[in-house]
């Protein structure tokens, strides 16, 4: 029998084309804006539109396509810490190899450590993995050639991306918000109209949803005016001055002790990953084409010597940037056995947490103040103290950059792995395609943050101007390296969170014991450490698709129903995307912020109120006929 075309030069080429767009556009907003979005689907539409003009493309290959492009893309989130070796003063720009080393050592321990990962989080699991089913079910709807299911992804595609250009146009509002006082306090309630966050929210599920709500309520209903409770000033800039400074860390604190316990609780079936992985591939040694084509990863046993080839790579490069810190031999091993360690523990926690609520909205920059707060902690310890603390700022953003390469990888393998799971993909295969996809990502780039720094420079960076990128999660990172080793780090809200943390933890096992309910305690982190804009509508999107569920099983073909509307949902989130990448591709060519705009600033108050009634009109509409389209 022959194997369906997979994993081709074409596919790997034309993945490695959409990089260059997709990278460069995820840096670019990373850096102005501190988010990045995923571009699965995207390069999975992209893809297919290319591939189908071709008589033997076919579905697999447009997954290998897909694949090789969100590695790529997802990786750009390395922006999120590189920057802050500028902005400390080590680098003046980014070095190519240097830069594109740290990116490709990073991404390829990302997806060496993911591949264990793979049974215990993909295979054998109930997460919902929002923007893989999505990916899977853009490309299975254009294999099948289901009509019904291609108009309902069409239709939501183009409402999204509608929605958005009137945004970028201004003559929506992109975000209602409004700050106030509660006696002495200051709070606010301020959400993104997207129809990408509603579609996510759809995708996760009401738990999840409603554990991200409770998150919300604590920072913004509990946190936020406990700590602003006296403080003078707007009730605007108060509320999002507490929230960044100190709430946001106390988020932190939460997901740290959720990633503990999440780590802890999945530990088992990661165990049993790694032994089925080690059997699967004593079998394949015994048996050739014995094993399930769905069974068949990298050998374990590769996956190891690539490991281990890649730490001495490290090494190496660790050693090269050292500078005259001391104590050589013992910082370069602790380090190394800090990034196995860490590695290992961010690889499976950022897994589950896109299984949980997707790719783009994992909290990835919560992930580097973990790390950049643990790496300086044991750097300082093994270095010692010392007047001059520079040397080891420095030291400590390369490992964490190093770390936050596996953290962004990671993020992004797994969600790539369930896509292939649904349409049948051979996993090596798929495994391959994403090392091909961290590879292409470390070529573009070192070029694209270096062109960004000559042409606008970072704010806080020497010499930067008034037109500086913001860079806001690598100025934290940075800010929280100095802290550590310089001993000015205020540790009260990180603690406080903890504590919280743990309370979280019991809440959610006594009611999965008691009410067979949840209460995910990452879910509560993330709606703590978020910003309400990026996640209130994931939680409006997640009630949505449970009263849709909830009609449509009262229907005479509830499975159907359901379809329709996560085919609905995929649609949403691939046309915002790929309106995104469009918007950040001019932006980049034209150097406005806002290029589409066609509105005064007077008009602002009108697209406020006339943004949230288009929206719900529209969204209703969508719903609707998402209802009726079986």
């Amino acid at each position: 029998m022959t194997e369906t075309r997979e994993l081709t030069v074409r596919a790997i080429l034309l993945g490695g084309v959409i990089t260059l767009l997709f990278t460069a556009a995820n840096v670019y907003l990373g850096l102005r804006v501190g988010l990045t979005f995923a571009t699965s689907i995207p390069a999975a539409v992209i893809s297919m539109a290319l591939l189908r003009a071709l008589a033997n493309g076919t579905i697999l290959e447009n997954n290998i396509v897909q694949t090789v492009a969100s590695a790529a893309g997802t990786l750009a989130a390395i922006c999120f810490v590189l920057p802050g070796l500028v902005m400390v003063g080590a680098w003046n720009d980014f070095p190519f190899w240097t830069t594109a080393l740290i990116t490709f050592l990073g991404g390829f321990l990302g997806v060496m450590f993911s591949i264990p990962l793979r049974r215990a989080l993909v295979v054998d699991t109930a997460l919902p993995y929002p923007e893989g089913v999505a990916a899977a079910e853009v490309l299975k709807v254009g294999e099948s050639g289901n009509r019904a299911g291609l108009r309902i992804i069409l239709t939501g595609s183009i409402a999204s991306a509608g929605f958005a250009l009137l945004a970028a146009m201004r003559v929506a509002a992109a975000e209602a918000a409004t700050f106030f006082r509660v006696g002495s306090s200051a709070t606010g309630i301020s959400a993104g109209l997207s129809f990408a966050l509603l579609g996510a929210g759809h995708l996760v599920g009401i738990s999840v949803g409603l554990a991200i709500g409770l998150g919300i309520l604590i920072a913004w209903a509990g946190a936020v005016p406990i700590l602003t409770s006296g403080v003078p000033g707007p009730a605007e800039e108060v509320a999002l001055r507490v929230w960044s400074e100190q709430v946001r860390f106390f988020g932190a604190g939460v997901i740290g002790v959720a990633s503990i316990w999440t780590l802890l609780s999945i530990l088992g079936p990661i165990v049993g990953g790694v032994r089925s992985a080690l059997a699967a591939s004593s079998e394949r040694k015994a048996g050739g084409d014995t094993l399930p084509i769905g069974e068949r990863d990298l050998p374990i046993g590769l996956v190891g010597i690539g490991a281990l080839i890649a730490l001495v790579l490290i090494g190496v490069l660790l050693a090269a940037n050292l500078g005259d810190i001391g104590n050589e031999v013992l910082l370069i091993g602790g380090s190394l056995v800090f990034v196995v360690l860490a590695g290992a523990f961010i690889a499976a926690v950022c897994g589950y947490m896109a299984g949980l609520i997707g790719a783009s909205n994992s909290p990835i920059s919560g992930v580097g103040i973990l790390s950049i707060i643990s790496a300086a902690l044991l750097i300082g310890a093994v270095a010692g103290g010392g007047s001059d603390s520079g040397p080891l700022v420095v030291y400590a953003l390369t490992v964490t950059a190093v770390v936050f390469g596996i953290a962004t990888i990671s993020n992004d393998n797994l969600q790539d792995l369930k896509t292939g799971q649904l349409v049948g993909a051979t996993p090596w295969r798929q495994q391959v395609a994403l090392i091909f996809g961290v590879f292409f990502g470390s070529l573009v780039i070192p070029p694209v943050l270096s062109l960004l720094n000559q042409a606008y420079g970072f704010a806080g960076a020497p010499g930067a101007g008034p037109n500086a990128l913001p860079a806001p999660q690598a100025a934290l990172i940075s800010a929280l390296a100095k802290g550590v080793l310089g001993g000015t780090l205020d540790w009260r809200m990180i603690g406080y969170g903890a504590i919280a943390g743990v309370v979280i933890v019991g809440i959610d096992r006594l009611l999965r014991r008691g009410a067979g309910k949840a209460c995910p305690p990452l879910a509560v982190g993330l709606g703590i450490y978020l910003p309400m804009q990026t996640s209130l509508f994931v939680v409006v999107g997640a009630l949505a698709g449970w009263l849709f569920d909830r009609r449509a099983r009262r229907s005479s073909d509830p499975e159907g129903h359901e379809r329709m509307g996560v085919l609905l949902a995929t649609g949403l989130i691939v046309g915002e995307s790929l309106f995104g990448v469009a918007l950040a591709g001019l932006v980049v060519a034209t150097g406005s912020d806002s290029p589409l705009r066609v509105t005064p600033d007077s008009f602002a108050s009108t697209s406020l109120i006339v943004a949230p009634l288009l929206f719900a009109v529209i969204a209703a509409w969508l719903y609707r006929r998402a209802a009726r389209a079986q």
